[in-house]
């Protein structure tokens, strides 16, 4: 198994640490078993998958979103210049 380093929140990790004292266990062998009991079926992985997705998208897939909602942004802008100005132009007639 691959040596990784991770944080987690502080409440997560007295919480981790608890009970891995009670069950005179490592941390780290519990943070693994959760993680293979979390896992252990096709359906957790594509939820967690799809949850990571939305949370932290690849790098080219949000560098998409932020481009296309700025170009959003941008179309909703000129539509209210444009109602704005023909709004002042039936004012003048």
């Amino acid at each position: 198994m691959a040596e990784l380093a991770i944080s987690l929140p502080e409440k997560w990790t007295q919480f981790l640490k608890h009970l891995a004292d009670d069950h005179e266990v490592d941390v780290n062998t519990v943070v693994s078993e959760l993680c293979e009991w979390v896992f252990s079926d096709f359906e957790s992985k594509l939820q967690f998958d799809a949850w990571l997705n939305r949370a932290h998208p690849p790098k080219g897939q949000a560098e998409e979103e932020a481009r296309d909602t700025g170009e959003e942004a941008s179309e909703e802008e000129e539509e209210t210049e444009e109602e704005s100005e023909e709004e002042s132009h039936e004012h003048r007639d």
